[in-house]
């Protein structure tokens, strides 16, 4: 955690996930004045301690009058602070301030940003809407695709500011059952071979089908061929992430893409998607959540005229 006991923000921007909490004291002219991060986490809290956890991270940033504090992510769910229901798409990824979360301490206004749902084919998402509009705010008339990689992957259509369809992938959250919980977990270790990695995605373009038997195939070389457990991992890797283009050929073909996420994360992605022939734009998560988070409080502060 870090956090300075000397700045006053302007306003709080918060990204709640379910493992981790991350807050940034914004200045009016948008600068980070500074950050703070916890493991109090969607999974770890009950609806009573989210507003404990959060003064515990942005107290010595507070003042004595109101500071609007505006959060994304799992706070809103179901199992969160209070629900901030979804938005349907098509829709813009952030149309307001969200829901307004009760609190005790009179000094705090807080508002969740609302995630967006998906009807047919049915998909959901909390958290990356807020990216997807920091993206926006700073690419306005963009066209095209966003990639978000991570634990569970988006791809998501954009036209005329908003988003039409999205997908989700797994491909984080199996790439670590896999490595920590499956027989494969002998077969890996650290390291990184990027041959073996795009081979592995190429392989995976062409034959998405046989990917649970390309899988076990790694824990087979290991044992007869002594399988590099560094080459074995980024096989892994780059047969669920080749899989995954697969599935989402028809957003990314013929598409400006962006991608939008870790930077590590966003280098491998670039690579895999390098080998079809595409240069994505690459944009760092945090930076997007914080414009995306002014994009919802600022839509409060300054509402669009209303006609009449």
């Amino acid at each position: 955690m870090t956090s300075d006991n000397h700045i006053r923000a302007d306003w709080i921007a918060v990204d709640w996930g379910t493992s981790n909490l991350r807050a940034w004291a914004m200045a009016t002219d948008g600068s980070v004045l500074a950050e703070a991060t916890s493991d109090q986490g969607m999974s770890t809290l009950t609806a009573a301690d989210y507003e404990p956890a959060l003064l515990g991270l942005i107290a010595d940033w507070l003042g004595t009058d109101v500071t609007d504090v505006q959060i994304s992510g799992m706070a809103g769910s179901r199992q969160g602070w209070i629900e901030s229901p979804y938005s349907s798409v098509p829709c813009p990824p952030v149309s307001g301030p969200g829901v307004l979360a009760p609190t005790a301490d009179p000094r705090l206004n807080v508002r969740i940003v609302p995630g967006l749902s998906q009807s047919t084919p049915a998909d959901v998402m909390r958290g990356e809407e807020t990216q997807i509009a920091g993206f926006l705010s700073s690419n306005p008339g963009f066209d095209g695709v966003l990639c978000l990689p991570g634990t569970h992957s988006k791809w998501v259509e954009i036209s005329a500011a908003e988003v039409i369809s999205f997908r989700t992938f797994m491909t984080g959250e199996l790439f670590a059952l896999l490595a920590k919980q499956s027989v494969l977990r002998h077969s890996l270790g650290t390291g990184w071979d990027e041959a073996a990695f795009e081979a592995a995605v190429a392989e995976a373009q062409t034959h998405p089908e046989a990917m649970a038997r390309t899988l076990f195939g790694l824990r087979a070389e290991s044992l007869l061929a002594d399988l590099p457990p560094s080459e074995a991992t980024a096989r892994l890797s780059g047969t669920l992430i080749g899989a995954e283009l697969a599935a989402a050929r028809p957003y990314w073909l013929g598409r400006p893409v962006a991608l939008i996420g870790a930077s590590k994360l966003v280098d491998v992605y670039a690579a895999a998607l390098g080998l079809q022939g595409l240069i994505p734009k690459r944009c760092d998560a945090g930076q997007m959540t914080r414009l995306g988070l002014a994009t919802a409080r600022n839509s409060a502060i300054d509402p669009a005229p209303t006609l009449h």
